[in-house]
């Protein structure tokens, strides 16, 4: 029983964490406006998708700040999670597109990857709805 108590914590912690670090990525996207927005939209163009640039700038800024937040608490966490792996496609796309260095694009994959087994794990027993 202690140990299911550890993982508990331990996924808490990871919450918490990778939720903090998100809302505060994300913060500055979320308030630079349509113009930010537009800019960071502009990436979908990497897949093919040549319109609604705003609204999937918004998304992504969107996805990283209510993203972390219901990390943190714990709630939504499917879509929470597969909001912010697609945030993580698209940027890592974006990375390769534009010959970034193995630096830049590994973050936007070792997140997505964390997303991707986040879904899976779950939230874990200490959030702000438990069953």
């Amino acid at each position: 029983m202690k140990n299911v108590n550890k993982i508990d914590f331990g996924l808490l912690l990871l919450r918490v964490g990778i939720g903090v670090m998100f809302i505060i990525h994300g913060w500055g996207k979320l308030t630079g406006g349509t113009e930010r927005w537009e800019a960071i939209g502009s990436n979908v163009s990497n897949l093919g998708i040549d319109f609604g640039h705003t609204m999937f700038g918004f998304m992504a800024a969107f996805s990283e700040v209510f993203g972390g937040l219901f990390l943190i608490l714990g709630i939504l966490w499917i879509p929470a999670n597969l909001l912010l792996l697609m945030t993580m496609i698209v940027a890592t796309q974006y990375h390769f597109s534009n010959g970034d260095s193995f630096s830049a694009i590994s973050h936007p994959i070792e997140a997505g990857i964390l997303f991707l087994a986040l879904i899976f794990i779950g939230p874990g027993k200490y959030r702000l709805f438990s069953r």
